[in-house]
């Protein structure tokens, strides 16, 4: 965020300019084109501090100027754009910074300390760079580790794969297996029972849905790289929801439902008791919201709930605040179950209600 009466935005930084910065230089090269569209180039004006803004969520980068820096026992340093030393960020809480002061005008990035950390975890789980993990790896299921372009810069900081344990990740990576696939090659059948999550190395496929026997498939979306499917049948124990079929060649990569269940919905899909729910949404930090089908909330509901139906969970996330948490429920638990992972990948929070409707009846 600026502040108007102290600094101004130029484009985005360049990807040779964070190469001169660590540990960004480390980073995969798909890992640089997802944060260079990110990171702004603040312009700020000489005796104004930079870091009295978000100083404790951000590292800062100084591009260009001197920066006079005061730490909390009392020690002053000036800190030079293109010195050794202006490499590094300039992370307030680690190296407890009291205040700065640019001693001339300057130029600063501000990168989320979460978002970098999480790239470097993705980035050294993946195993890049590696030289003699590719030489040694001769099998195509492991090649998709070395520099994947699977996780974007929004999925692994909010979305569902920032909430991974690290453990978690690296047993990911090496359970997953890649396969090629061709344009017109149906993945999931309506119908079917779930066997697979699948997320999208490369390439785009079609969502559909048979709504009536007699009418053609709804499409219901069109999804790409990065992008993840399969999951509603595996965190809900139900069968395929919906059809979803290449539109490109390209290349998946998939995970095992026990893998899937172990790894992903575990540690992701929390639930929460009646009580605890309420005193909640009492308190305004949540909101309840219904995944059954209108004629089911249309007969009983939670006051004061949304109606999301499952099928159209995704389109309804795109509207909902992400500052606020959400409490999903169903009939037994099953649909919400697969609702909160949903939610997940979307970079909202949310719990499922313990034991579903049938043990909250005091509407």
């Amino acid at each position: 965020m600026m502040h108007p009466e102290n600094q101004s935005a130029s484009a985005a930084i360049s990807k040779s300019t964070l190469l001169r910065f660590e540990p960004i230089a480390r980073l995969s090269p798909n890992r640089l084109d997802e944060l260079a569209p990110l990171c702004i180039v603040e312009q700020i004006s000489k005796d104004l501090d930079p870091t009295r803004m978000n100083a404790t969520t951000q590292a800062l980068y100084l591009v260009k100027g001197d920066l006079g820096i005061r730490y909390e026992n009392g020690n002053k340093l000036i800190l030079r754009a293109g010195t050794d030393a202006a490499k590094h960020p300039l992370d307030t809480e680690r190296l407890k910074i009291k205040d700065t002061i640019a001693l001339t005008p300057i130029d600063i990035v501000r990168i989320d300390l979460d978002l970098l950390d999480i790239m470097m975890t993705w980035d050294q789980l993946s195993g890049y760079p590696s030289a003699q993990t590719k030489a040694k790896s001769n099998t195509s299921h492991n090649n998709w580790q070395l520099d994947t372009a699977s996780f974007h810069a929004f999925q692994v900081h909010n979305g569902v794969f920032s909430r991974l344990p690290p453990a978690n990740i690296e047993a990911m990576f090496a359970r997953m297996t890649a396969i090629n696939v061709e344009a017109k090659q149906t993945i999931i059948t309506q119908g079917q029972e779930g066997d697979y999550y699948y997320l999208i190395q490369q390439g785009t496929a079609v969502v559909s849905r048979i709504n009536d026997m007699s009418q053609p498939p709804v499409v219901l979306a069109e999804i790409s790289t990065g992008d993840g499917f399969g999951e509603e049948a595996l965190a809900s124990d139900n069968k395929r929801n919906a059809t979803v079929t290449m539109k490109t060649s390209g290349q998946l990569l998939r995970l095992k439902k026990q893998d899937f269940i172990e790894l992903l919905k575990a540690p992701i899909v929390s639930s929460i008791n009646k009580q605890a729910a309420d005193e909640k949404v009492a308190s305004g930090e949540a909101i309840w919201i219904d995944v059954r089908f209108p004629s089911e909330y249309k007969h009983e509901h939670i006051e004061g709930a949304i109606n999301a139906p499952l099928h159209e969970l995704r389109q309804h996330a795109a509207k909902l605040d992400k500052q606020k948490s959400y409490i999903v429920y169903c009939q037994t638990g099953r649909r919400s179950s697969a609702a909160a992972f949903i939610l997940a990948q979307c970079g909202l929070q949310a719990e499922v209600l313990e034991g579903g409707t049938r043990f909250a009846n005091n509407f």
